[in-house]
């Protein structure tokens, strides 16, 4: 398995990424346009209040100029307007709550789609923890910033905009000193961000990390017992946190000067306008009402200036977050169909079963060379042609490439060089829904999900009737234990199966792959983690429900496989024995040393039990 080591991302600021991610809004795109109108109308309500109190002292206090006739109309104006603030505060907060849990939702479920989709090589080499943090934390952060960032930009740059107009209409030259501020915003902004977006992809990082972390210690508890390894897991994971704290910190740190700075700037920009609208205003070049306003909107500027450079920096937690993400759901499979075999016969999610040829079952490797991404040759020049029907057995050391050769017949996988043909024709020419459909696989370790046994073995075959069900139990003689446990067929089997013994989930991931009447069984490992009991049941079951199908028996027990039609001892990618279980053993080469030491282990290991 490839070693996984996380990318690298270094721009600032990347605009493409955020126009894939808004592509991803566009599904929400009246919302979006709602939020839009709702803070351009907030900004303008906004900006109007100062101008209310400017007519206010100027018309109502003011006593050289006191006119309380329109006060009624005035204080009616004021109020509505009051009401109308409160209405688009509400429909704010509404639609960006909407916005953030629609596009977070939408977000993970194309993420989870695509994971559907993905080879088996991205699970060998992307961990668990990794997964887990993109399609939570990140598609959560993502969600929030396209919603309230995005309206708070907006409200921002409107707000400052209808600022600056009534502020140019009061007075131009109080207005230009405030705008020079505008440069040192900008270039400290700049500076800032890009020290915040460094600190916040390291902590998305070390997240990642704390994530799978999490995930091995509570699937690795059992082991964590029996090695006694709770004080090292927790020395390890406390490495990971203090380095996660670590650049939180620092994030937190920069952020934290940052805010303050940019208000202090604008605070000056104020203090400037002040002085000068205080000297005009002592001269009579002002009336009282119109330095108010001015006073209210230089004071209430850094508001809207702070929430921009707030929003910009939270952009840069979220571009990790986004880069992350995006990683992910552009990742392409190793294994797919090409465009010609799709439009002909279908794929995953939109099958064409009626085009499809009937597999017989012969399977034929051909100068098949295979070798994982960075690792070493796995298979060289492999040659090998089955017939239709026959049971294959394959044993040799562990890393000799059983495994490889039927995830490649699976097409999980597929050769570096050379050809896989099934009943003669390439495999590439059809597309892998069809291989699969006629495919049945039972792993070392079985996976059950979580639900009822018959729930697990309908998967084999959504549509099964009762009667497929019991028939698949009885088959590999489940049924009986099946029946004795509290709701029968309708018993939980827990988490990942845990209410079963690892012998029972064997029986119903056998029954789940019989269930579907595959042309071709894969047999990987299947009875090596087992008892013997159950090890009988299941070579029993290989005997009745295996004749007449292609079957290929990856195992290490040897004495599950002495019925099979032909073994073959691999060894480093390459057949190094082939024959029946009595040919291979009257040539007393490789596999008769290894029947007879399992052999005598075995027996040793009765002799031992007994005493």
């Amino acid at each position: 398995m490839d070693h996984f080591e996380e990318q690298e991302y270094t721009k600032s600021f990347d605009a493409n990424l955020w126009k894939k991610m808004m592509q991803f809004c566009t599904k929400f795109k009246r919302n979006f346009i709602l939020l839009f109108v709702f803070g351009v109308l907030l900004a303008a309500n906004s900006a109007i209040f100062p101008q209310l109190t400017g007519y206010a002292i100027d018309n109502f206090v003011d006593a050289d100029v006191r006119d309380l006739t329109n006060l009624p109309y005035f204080i009616m104006i004021y109020v509505g307007l009051l009401l109308m603030n409160g209405g688009l505060i509400f429909a704010f907060i509404y639609l960006g709550v909407r916005i953030e849990t629609d596009v977070s939702a939408y977000v993970r479920e194309i993420g989870f789609h695509k994971l559907q989709n993905l080879s088996f090589s991205y699970f060998d080499n992307t961990p668990v923890g990794w997964i887990m943090a993109r399609l939570t934390s990140d598609t959560f952060r993502i969600g929030e910033i396209v919603s309230f960032g995005f309206f708070d930009i907006v409200w921002g740059l409107f707000t400052i905009s209808f600022y600056i107009i009534f502020m140019l209409f009061t007075d131009v030259r109080l207005t230009l000193i405030l705008l020079t501020i505008i440069p040192v915003l900008v270039v400290i902004s700049i500076y800032f961000q890009r020290k915040i977006l460094r600190a916040h992809r390291e902590a998305r990082k070390m997240n990642s990390k704390i994530t799978g972390a999490y995930n091995e210690g509570i699937t690795g508890a059992k082991t964590t017992k029996t090695l006694i390894r709770e004080e090292k897991n927790f020395e390890e994971f406390d490495v990971l946190t203090r380095n996660m704290r670590r650049a939180s910190l620092r994030a937190v740190t920069i952020g934290g000067i940052y805010f303050p700075l940019i208000l202090t700037i604008t605070g000056v920009g104020i203090a400037m306008i002040l002085g000068e609208g205080g000297r005009a205003a002592q001269h009579g070049t002002i009336s009282l009402g119109t330095l108010t306003i001015f006073v209210i909107y230089a004071t209430q500027m850094s508001e809207p200036i702070g929430q921009i450079a707030q929003v910009l920096s939270q952009m840069q937690a979220a571009q990790a977050s986004t880069e992350r993400t995006l990683s992910l759901i552009e990742s392409e499979p190793d294994v797919i169909d090409t465009p010609e075999v799709i439009a002909k016969y279908g794929d995953f999610e939109n099958p064409k079963p009626e085009t499809w040829d009937a597999i017989n079952g012969r399977i034929t490797f051909k100068d098949v060379s295979f070798h994982y991404k960075t690792g070493e040759q796995v298979l060289s020049h492999f040659d090998l042609d089955v017939r239709a029907g026959e049971k294959i057995a394959l044993v040799g050391e562990t890393g000799s490439g059983k495994s490889t050769i039927v995830n490649l017949l699976c097409r999980f996988y597929e050769p570096t060089n050379g050809t896989i043909l099934i009943d003669g024709k390439n495999y590439k020419e059809r597309p892998q829904i069809w291989l699969q459909s006629n495919l049945g696989y039972v792993l070392q370790a079985p996976h059950l999900f979580s639900g009822t046994i018959r729930d697990n073995i309908k998967y084999g075959k959504l549509d099964a009737t009762e009667e497929e069900v019991i028939a698949a139990a009885r088959a590999v003689d489940a049924y009986n234990f099946i029946m004795k446990m509290d709701k029968g067929f309708d018993s939980d089997v827990g988490e990942g199966g845990n209410r079963l013994s690892t012998g029972e989930k064997q029986l119903i991931s056998f029954a789940r792959a019989i269930i579907k009447n595959p042309a071709i069984f894969v047999l990987d490992e299947a009875t090596s983690s087992i008892d013997t009991e159950t090890e009988q049941k299941i070579q029993a079951a290989i005997h009745k429900t295996l004749e007449g199908r292609t079957s290929f028996i990856v195992a290490h027990r040897l004495s599950t496989i002495r019925h099979c039609d032909r073994i073959l001892v691999i060894d480093s990618g390459k057949i190094l024995e082939m024959g029946t279980h009595k040919e291979l053993l009257r040539n007393r080469g490789h596999y008769y040393d290894l029947y007879t030491n399992q052999f005598k282990k075995e027996a040793e290991d009765r002799i031992l039990g007994a005493n």
